[in-house]
């Protein structure tokens, strides 16, 4: 009988941490990844010369 109530419970804790995983993994994989823009890629607007070289000197 003991030992049947510390398997269950083995069990459930087991599953418990299984289904924490899963939740976590899935709420990354549902994350939306956005990368900030280039500052030159702003505004075209805004257009600098190319900056010189030594060798176009």
């Amino acid at each position: 009988m003991t030992l049947t109530i510390v398997m269950i419970i083995c069990i459930a804790i087991v599953l418990g941490i299984a289904g924490a995983f899963w939740a976590a993994i899935s709420k990354g994989y549902a994350y939306e990844h956005t990368v900030d823009p280039h500052p030159d890629d702003q505004s075209p607007d805004n257009e600098t010369p190319p900056k010189e070289t030594d060798s176009q000197k």
